[in-house]
């Protein structure tokens, strides 16, 4: 029994330790992002799609060719690029001395976003930004295609994150989400606010379901005869604590807004996803994309990379990304904010049983 004792005060000792640690660390982080807001507001990076995935294709073919063919077919391609340049500029001149001449007809166009998503959901900063310059010029002959990767995290975080996704729904813009790796718990949550989600085969989807835990050192404290006092003022100010003594009415206050939380996401993802049995995929499991499709929680299998070729076939396609110059001590305060990130993402995964499968 001793020895429980001891290895329990030993784990307090080690856990107040990471206590610490990511106080101090988000200390660092702090500074980092009062000194970014504080700087440089950012900038948009535009990059068109269609032109990159032409040059690949176009260094493949010059590689392939037989050396005494690779002059005359770069010369070929040149000379077309050339070509079609010259057309499109001849025909932007005769529109502007004569507004009745027959313009070019227009392609549709493809805005991409990428959300790379932690616990916080801290990449909304950006999102929002994107949202807004996409919103000041896409029409509803035009898409968004959100690249969207998350395990979930902080429920009022990823509202709003979501929240910046139906921003385009409420403009009658078309809205996919692709998903190659995982959209669940909060990820999913601004998934299902998309006209179509697409996923590979092995992303996993899902855990509509709501989680929290917490430790409590109050018969260690006691043990050692240190007094901890809570003052509230309002019944339900604190209903569970990690020093105090927790309650039954506390605890099934606790449990109830749990219950509120899971019963507002599941309302939230019936009203974007009417096809769903909410009953059976707000369980907080989770699918692989193959099961997701048959449970309705997706709308095909495919690829993000996938679904962007074909799209750049008869569209422009457009990757936008908000930017912010970093300095020094920024960047180190980012890259300890994603190392916190990666840690927490992983007891998160481990909490919430959609961590890494193997196969």
């Amino acid at each position: 029994m001793e020895f429980f004792i001891e290895y329990g005060l030993f784990l307090a000792k080690v856990v107040t330790g990471v206590i610490a640690v990511v106080v101090l660390i988000s200390l660092v982080i702090g500074a980092s992002q009062k000194s970014r807001q504080s700087g440089s507001k950012g900038h948009l990076e535009i990059t068109p799609l269609n032109e990159m995935y032409d040059d690949m294709s176009e260094a493949i073919k010059l590689a392939v060719t037989d050396e005494a063919l690779h002059k005359a077919e770069a010369k070929k391609l040149h000379k077309e690029k050339q070509q079609k340049a010259k057309e499109l500029k001849k025909a932007n001149k005769k529109a502007a001395k004569d507004p009745d001449a027959e313009l070019p007809k227009q392609k549709a166009r493809v805005f991409v976003v990428n959300f790379h998503g932690n616990i916080s959901a801290s990449a909304v900063s950006h999102l929002r930004e994107e949202v807004t310059a996409i919103l000041s010029q896409a029409t509803t002959s035009d898409e968004v295609v959100v690249r969207l990767e998350s395990g979930g995290g902080m429920v009022h975080s990823y509202g709003l994150a979501s929240s910046q996704l139906d921003r385009i729904r409420k403009r009658n813009i078309p809205l996919t989400v692709c998903v190659d790796k995982v959209a669940a718990s909060g990820g999913y949550m601004m998934a299902c606010v998309a006209d179509k989600i697409l996923a590979a085969p092995f992303a996993i989807l899902g855990s509509i379901g709501v989680v929290a835990q917490l430790p409590n050192f109050n018969k260690v404290l006691k043990k050692h005869d240190v007094e901890f006092e809570l003052l509230t003022a309002g019944e339900h100010k604190r209903t569970l604590t990690m020093f105090g003594e927790n309650t039954a009415s506390g605890r099934e206050k606790f449990i109830e807004e749990l219950e509120d939380t899971h019963s507002l996401f599941k309302d939230f993802v019936k009203q974007h996803r009417p096809a769903v049995d909410i009953d059976r995929i707000a369980t907080g499991e989770v699918w692989l994309g193959t099961r997701a499709l048959d449970v309705a929680l997706v709308d095909g299998l495919q690829t993000s990379d996938e679904y962007l070729v074909s799209r750049a076939e008869e569209a422009d396609v457009y990757e936008i990304s908000f930017v912010l110059k970093k300095k020094l001590h920024q960047r180190l305060g980012i890259a300890a904010e994603e190392s916190v990130d990666r840690v927490l993402l992983r007891w998160w995964e481990r909490l919430t049983n959609h961590s890494d499968r193997i196969t």
